[in-house]
């Protein structure tokens, strides 16, 4: 995982920086064909005490409705979720830097509650804020960044953001891994990167933000440091038949379209939405 770091140099117990590799479960969706990529900055994402966020809206979120911050599973205040945790509604003031195109800290959100969260299949933290997406706006000109409801695409040109360390790196989707395991943990359908995208700890939990629409098709978390095969730090991929492959110094993220049906109206997280596939308690 790719967590964050103590002082200001290290790299963490979760840090995302190598990845696993196994033999992904061929791609969903065709090839992307490059198209010229847009200005991807930093508006919109957050800085954690430990790792990267954005703040996320549905296609479908109206102004009026409470904000979300996406960030990991792992970067939870509270801790690792254990393997077949689901954290759901649990009060929370945590705060986070909201930032601005350039990078720098304009304000301050603060959370009302941890909406959702877990290591499981993914590796996912949901915070509810205390402000609207109109009061955002109105405050600091900031526009939260729109979840993806489809599928991200192999070849596609992909953006990590990291509010921790104001830094973007810029790649594209290699491909798809059936399961990805670390540790405890095993992940479903995970998006790996080209090795372009060699991200540090401190980014877990940035956007992935797709070059060509601007949308949020993923959330980086991890990838393999040493060359180890399924322990922490060192994911693991395995294929449909349970092969597994290491790759060391690739990186990983969670794909997030997953998340738009569980939203309901007022940022509600509803488990039981049609079409709604993320675990629960």
């Amino acid at each position: 995982m790719k967590k964050p770091l103590a002082g200001a140099l290290l790299a963490l117990l979760l840090t995302g920086a190598a990845a696993v590799p196994a033999a992904a479960s061929a791609p969903r969706e065709t090839v992307a064909q490059a198209p010229a990529a847009t200005a991807v900055n930093f508006a919109g994402t957050v800085a954690l005490s430990n790792c990267s966020g954005s703040v996320v809206r549905t296609p479908s979120s109206l102004p009026s409705d409470p904000a979300l911050v996406l960030s990991n599973g792992h970067c939870l205040e509270t801790g690792f979720p254990a393997a077949g945790e689901v954290v759901v509604n649990k009060r929370s003031t945590r705060s986070f830097t909201l930032l601005n195109s350039a990078g720098t800290g304009v304000g301050t959100l603060r959370a009302s509650k941890i909406a959702y969260g877990t290591m499981t299949d993914t590796d996912i933290s949901i915070y509810q804020l205390t402000k609207t997406y109109a009061q955002i706006q109105s405050t600091y000109g900031i526009s939260a960044l729109t979840l993806n409801d489809t599928h991200p695409v192999q070849g596609s040109a992909i953006s990590v953001v990291s509010g921790y360390w104001k830094r973007i790196y810029n790649c594209n989707v290699d491909g798809f891994v059936y399961r990805m395991k670390e540790g405890d943990w095993t992940w479903k359908d995970s998006v790996r990167y080209t090795s372009a995208c060699n991200t540090i700890g401190g980014t877990s939990g940035s956007p992935v933000v797709d070059a060509t629409t601007g949308k949020v098709v993923a959330v980086n978390n991890t990838g393999n440091e040493n060359g180890e095969s399924c322990t922490v730090n060192n994911p693991c991929e395995i294929d449909e038949s349970g092969a597994v492959t290491v790759r060391q110094g690739i990186n990983y993220a969670q794909e997030t379209y997953i998340i738009v049906p569980c939203i309901g109206p007022g940022s509600v997280i509803d488990l039981n939405r049609a079409g709604c596939a993320l675990p629960k308690p």
